[in-house]
């Protein structure tokens, strides 16, 4: 007997020994525990269930790779259609071993954001975004996320939105940046990044940047210039794709973390860090002074802390937002209404039927009030917010065992169980287009079906601003800021087109922590 443990006890010490075991006796345990929770909680097996033969891990080589391409967002709606050659709403998957939720069902989603809000949160997201974002909004659950919401709240109340009037002087600066391009093409996607950082910067930190105004339209770039402020945009833009990548990788995150990743995350905090020191080294009666026009999101975070890295983050939280997602808007409308010649025309009509068209049009008609009667402009941002919604597909944890309604059973209509620390992938991206919501030709830009009665009745099909206690606080400021910057540029230039090939068809798409297009939006205006 002792010359048998003598042999075995060697081997049973080995870690390709131990291993193995392991990882089947855990496998057993998490059998039994899933079976035993689905019968309390009353789900049923996925009905899909989707795999690449090698746990997830040939998965992980494609996203990123249709990351590169542009072709991430499609390539995500697509695997609703490719199970089984079939479509469905909702499977599960693994990616890098680890069992994911994926789903594109209005119900499930008004669970996840709504119904069971506290069974779902952030995970690891903290983890993903925090070299570059820290803790803000967008990074924090609990409480330090409710302080966040509740500090920028009066930022986007009716009064501060109501203030279109401050978006002219940007927008006279804007044209003439594509008057100078004598009605040949430009991308005007560039251009709307820089006018939405430069209204973001003002509107929430009390001073712009002032990034339009460079040289190439006679401005004297020195009068504007600031340590910092060269390679911001470049910086910012490439350190967001770094964190959706970290996002893809899941647990592997850390493996995401080179010394380029952090050159940029170091360009942006500078560019950060000089208003947090601006407003540092402003006296109170100063700042209060300041703020008499309006709520300034700085001079109050100055007020609750001196801290530099809490002022820090919470800029950065709230610029993604302020300049990321208005600027990713304009650009896929401007791409459709150059391609859709009669939708250009019925926009013209209706903003010149309301206010004017030309230089001599009367800006001061142009209202919060007045923006909202446009019914067309409307319809042409709710399409656009449809095909190209600022936030594709985003994600939460489930924090306890839950379920999600439906995803089980022969027909899919049945509870699914998520175990707690799962993942829940949801694509709106996917939900705008299902032909049961939006019609067969639900890929098609068709600003029209918004007067339809089908559209009325959207309900959690429709979220363009995401939804539940967590819902944006900014689609106001967003919609009237694009709303404006439209009627505007509709007044000044007339005429709009494309390339005269059509271009690429559907555009490439740039997905990080929000979308714009990857390849530059090419327009002539005049």
């Amino acid at each position: 007997m002792s010359s048998i443990v003598e042999t075995v006890l060697p081997y049973a010490t080995k870690w390709y020994v131990i291993l193995p075991v392991f990882i089947i006796v855990y496998n057993v345990y998490l059998t039994i525990y899933q079976k035993v929770m689905m019968k309390k909680l009353g789900a049923k097996e996925f009905t899909n269930l989707e795999g690449d033969g090698w746990f997830g891990f040939l998965l992980a080589k494609w996203i990123l790779e249709k990351k590169q391409e542009g072709r991430m967002v499609d390539f995500g709606h697509e695997r609703y259609s490719d199970i089984h050659n079939t479509d469905v709403n909702t499977f599960k998957f693994r990616i890098l071993g680890i069992p994911i939720v994926n789903t594109r069902d209005p119900e499930n989603i008004k669970a996840i954001l709504a119904t069971q809000f506290n069974d779902f949160a952030l995970g690891s997201r903290h983890k993903h975004f925090l070299p570059l974002l820290g803790d803000g909004i967008f990074t924090l659950d609990g409480e330090g996320w409710k302080h966040s919401r509740a500090m920028l709240r009066p930022q986007f109340s009716r009064d501060q939105v109501a203030h279109v009037q401050a978006l002219e002087p940007h927008i006279q600066i804007l044209a003439k940046h594509i008057r100078k391009n004598k009605g040949e093409l430009f991308d005007i996607q560039e251009l709307f990044f820089r006018l939405t950082v430069d209204s973001a910067t003002e509107f929430l930190f009390g001073e712009s940047v002032a990034s339009l105004q460079d040289a190439s339209i006679g401005y004297d770039e020195s009068d504007v210039d600031f340590d910092g402020k060269a390679g911001f945009a470049n910086a910012f833009n490439k350190a967001q794709q770094y964190l959706a990548s970290r996002a893809v990788l899941q647990d592997f995150y850390f493996v995401l973390n080179h010394q380029d990743f952090r050159n940029c995350n170091a360009a942006v905090h500078k560019f950060a860090e000089y208003y947090v020191q601006k407003a540092l080294n402003t006296s109170q009666d100063e700042l209060d002074k300041r703020s008499k026009g309006g709520y300034i999101f700085l001079y109050e975070l100055v007020k609750e802390t001196r801290d530099p890295k809490v002022l820090r983050d919470q800029l950065l939280n709230i610029l993604v937002a302020g300049r990321d997602t208005t600027a990713g808007l304009l650009s896929f409308a401007f791409y459709e209404l150059a391609r859709n010649p009669d939708a250009w025309s019925k926009l013209k009509a209706e903003i010149y039927e309301k206010f004017g068209s030309g230089e001599k049009a009367d800006v001061g008609e142009i209202t919060f009030e007045s923006l909202k009667k446009c019914e067309y402009l409307k319809a042409v941002l709710n399409e656009t917010l449809r095909m190209y919604p600022s936030v594709p597909q985003n994600y939460r944890v489930a924090t306890k065992d839950t379920t999600l309604p439906r995803g089980g059973g022969e027909k899919g209509m049945d509870p699914v169980y998520v175990r707690k620390g799962q993942t829940v992938l949801y694509s709106v991206y996917s939900t705008h287009r299902l032909p049961e919501y939006y019609g067969k030709d639900a890929d098609d830009f068709r600003p029209e079906r918004w007067f339809e009665p089908e559209t009325r009745k959207l309900g959690w099909a429709y979220l363009p601003f995401n939804g539940g206690p967590r819902i944006c606080l900014g689609q106001q400021f967003a919609l009237t800021e694009a709303s404006y910057i439209i009627s505007r540029i509709a007044q000044l230039f007339p005429n709009l087109s494309g390339p005269a090939d059509g271009g690429e068809y559907p555009p490439k798409k740039s997905s990080h922590l929000t979308a714009c297009l990857q390849d530059p939006d090419l327009v002539r205006l005049y």
